[in-house]
């Protein structure tokens, strides 16, 4: 094969690249406006069920952490729970503690898979099904734990009389006008039941057609790269925020160097500040749903617990040998002692449950 025919195999999968990337990102557009204005119609429904459940800040966190579960995905109940604050369903202090719970709740999904497989007897041992999830749970519990105790910090800050709860003053909003008209008129034909429904189904959609795309990079490629610079945490906390920034995918970015880890490549303290920096990047994509929702507030919030998340990680950095030492430990005593893993798994589904109905 001549070197100008290899050269326009590659052109030619660049731009197909391309394009699945653009019509993606269109998709996930439409998504989360089409939520946002299936919201809208459904505030009044909304608003009673929410005043029956979420009737104070420890029930917000419930609600989002055990929505996680169910829906299986943390990044969709996140854009649930900004869709809600810009219909002016929910609060900012709710707000903040309900992006908080997803990234609760999907640490604890990753969990219920590993010993989902040890249960069905697809993995031989408890050590080896939960080996990463486990690590990735406490590591994600251990940051945002403190940063909910940071809320009470931040909200006041971010939450500034000027623009008043989710609803946008100021410049024209940047969202194309036809995305929001394609919108309104899905919502007045189909209902704002199904529109919702619907908006729901397009963003899994979307988040599965951009994991295809990432699932076609040259994974191999990048693990070469890394494996000689994560031996310094901060290389290592930074590369996982920027690698998980980029895509927006946790499971891309720890899907390239778990096999390091797996294969003994990389030990195990080296890869704790990657997974720190990946449990930053991922609220990019949240970010990105409260651009396109065109709520200045929302976009602080998201920016509130981007940076409560940045400082505690970088603290947990600074005395890094105590720290892991002590993530080391709690994982330990949980996979090695039986009772410590079931009360362990219990307590998942009892934390969110609990908080739930706190009055």
């Amino acid at each position: 094969m001549s070197r100008e025919t290899k050269r326009e195999r590659r052109s030619g999968r660049s731009i197909g690249l391309v394009v699945r990337v653009v019509v993606t990102l269109c998709l996930f557009l439409v998504a989360i406006r089409l939520l946002g204005a299936a919201t809208d119609a459904l505030r009044p429904v909304l608003r009673r069920t929410l005043r029956s459940v979420v009737v104070g800040n420890p029930s917000a966190l419930g609600l989002s952490w055990f929505a996680s579960y169910v829906l299986a995905n943390g990044s969709v109940v996140a854009a649930l729970s900004l869709s809600l604050f810009d219909s002016g369903l929910v609060g900012p202090s709710h707000l903040y503690l309900m992006i908080v719970g997803s990234r609760l709740g999907g640490a604890a999904v990753v969990v219920f898979v590993g010993a989902a497989d040890y249960l069905n007897e697809e993995i031989e041992s408890v050590r080896d099904s939960m080996r990463l999830g486990l690590l990735t749970f406490l590591l994600t519990h251990s940051i945002y734990l403190p940063v909910l105790a940071l809320g009470s910090v931040f909200v006041p800050l971010v939450d500034r009389p000027d623009t008043g709860g989710g609803e946008v003053t100021g410049p024209e909003p940047n969202v194309p006008d036809v995305v929001s008209t394609l919108a309104d008129t899905a919502v007045v034909h189909l209902g704002p039941g199904v529109a919702f429904l619907g908006a729901l189904a397009l963003i899994f959609v979307s988040l599965r057609l951009f994991d295809g795309i990432l699932d076609s990079l040259d994974k191999e490629r990048l693990r070469r790269r890394y494996i000689t610079r994560l031996n310094d945490k901060w290389v290592s906390f930074g590369l996982g925020v920027l690698v998980t920034g980029l895509t927006t995918s946790v499971a891309f970015s720890l899907g390239v160097v778990v096999p390091l880890y797996n294969r003994g490549h990389i030990k195990r303290t080296e890869i704790m500040p990657f997974v720190l920096g990946a449990n930053v990047g991922t609220l990019v994509d949240t970010l990105l749903v409260a651009v396109a929702l065109d709520s200045q507030v929302g976009v602080r919030i998201v920016l509130a617990v981007l940076a409560a998340g940045t400082i505690v990680s970088l603290l947990a950095l600074l005395w890094y040998p105590r720290y892991s030492a002590l993530v080391e430990a709690v994982q330990t005593e949980i996979v090695d002692r039986p009772a410590y893993f079931a009360a362990f798994l219990l307590s998942l589904l009892l934390a969110p449950l609990g908080l739930l109905v706190v009055r």
